[in-house]
């Protein structure tokens, strides 16, 4: 524990000095709150939504986050032509399977994903179960998305989220009461945040702006774990601070920005081994 909780210091410390460009192409109505999540913790935020910018972005930044939940027709283009560029360059990134199974397009985009393998997944417990089952992996179960909200404990996903991890090789972060984490070997649950953050818009979504952000300077089940590590951190301080969910947001971000490596790395969490 030791080990992981200092590869979770330093690559907070990485991420603040290098300011790693993060493209993103995410929902419309999260923008801002991604951008803002991602220039606290130290990265450098990029949107786009066109195929030739996007394009672009994904060859010069350092990572990329791809979030469906805000989905356009121009989208059937744009991401194909960004995650083919992301395995031709190599780069890491993130995707949040946001209202999987719901409308054609999205289900044709997220099919398409699991022969490119995301660097990290971050969605919530339904979306995760929901992933699994599109891309037949394992014994993923069944769950019932209801757009955006999540209608499963994070328990009832860690089957799906391992063998999503085991699949692309890279680490799935599951969002609830008590967060999960798995790189297919270990799952981690991760402790803190507050009821707030389910009363505002984009918490999940700049989670996984964030992730991207450290999955430029750390391997992915770090930079999952740090990201997760960092808001469960904020959102514990936020949520003391806070009257309700306006201020919530103010104050949510403000700590963001103000968590020291030191306070991100110990963030209490629990690791266990993974079973099938």
């Amino acid at each position: 524990m030791d080990q992981l909780k200092e590869k979770i210091r330093q690559a907070a410390v990485d991420a603040r000095n290098t300011k790693p460009l993060v493209g993103s192409v995410t929902n419309t109505i999260t923008n801002t709150f991604v951008a803002n999540a991602q220039l606290a913790v130290g990265g450098s935020a990029a949107m786009v939504f066109v195929p030739d910018e996007s394009e672009s972005l994904a060859r010069a930044g350092n990572a990329f986050y791809i979030n469906v939940g805000g989905i356009f027709p121009v989208y059937a283009e744009t991401l194909p032509a960004v995650v083919r560029t992301l395995k031709e360059t190599g780069k890491p990134w993130v995707l949040d399977p946001v209202a999987v199974g719901i409308g054609s397009l999205r289900t044709s985009v997220l099919s398409l994903f699991k022969d490119f393998k995301p660097t990290i997944i971050r969605g919530n417990a339904s979306e995760i179960i929901a992933l699994a089952g599109l891309w037949e992996l394992g014994e993923s179960g069944a769950s019932h998305v209801r757009g955006v909200d999540s209608v499963d404990p994070v328990s009832a996903a860690r089957s799906a989220a391992v063998a999503l991890a085991r699949w692309t090789g890279g680490a799935v972060a599951v969002s609830g009461a008590t967060d999960l984490v798995t790189d297919g070997t270990s799952v981690v649950l991760s402790h803190g945040g507050s009821h707030f953050m389910e009363k505002i818009t984009g918490a999940g979504c700049s989670l996984g702006g964030v992730a991207a952000v450290y999955a430029a300077v750390a391997d992915p089940f770090v930079a999952a774990l740090t990201a997760t590590a960092i808001y469960n951190h904020a959102g514990r301080r936020a949520g003391s601070l806070a009257a309700g969910p306006g201020s919530f947001n103010m104050h949510f971000l403000d700590e963001l920005y103000k968590a020291s490596a030191d306070d991100i790395s110990n963030n209490p969490f629990d690791i266990e081994e993974a079973t099938k």
